[in-house]
């Protein structure tokens, strides 16, 4: 365990599941644009048991994913514990197939 407890839960959260998304609302009920992209671009690839969180709903893990990954903006995809990027990086791995590769090689599709 670190000294913060926040870093704790985005660990624990990363180790318990194979595809974690940080984003505003839920895979449900995206609550914006960008959120919304990545849902639809992982639902379009096959991926729809992945663990969605609302990051509207805890201010800590909000500002806390961003300091533990260092990257400023939500959403963030995490596969098998590691850093994969936001909407803009997401979005130009599926158009290139490249996120496809990735999801098949780390068998989570």
């Amino acid at each position: 365990m670190s000294e913060n407890p926040v870093f704790d839960q985005i660990k624990t959260d990363l180790e318990s599941n194979d595809v974690v998304l940080y984003m505003k609302g839920s895979k449900n009920f995206p609550q914006c644009g960008f959120s919304s992209q990545v849902v639809q671009i992982l639902n379009h690839v096959g991926l729809t048991d992945f663990k969605d969180i609302n990051v509207l709903t805890d201010q800590d893990i909000r500002q806390g994913i961003k300091e533990f990954n260092d990257w400023p903006t939500i959403p963030q995809l995490f596969v098998k514990g590691e850093f994969v990027g936001g909407c803009d990086i997401i979005t130009q791995m599926y158009q290139s197939g490249d996120l496809q590769t990735l999801l098949e090689e780390s068998k989570v599709i």
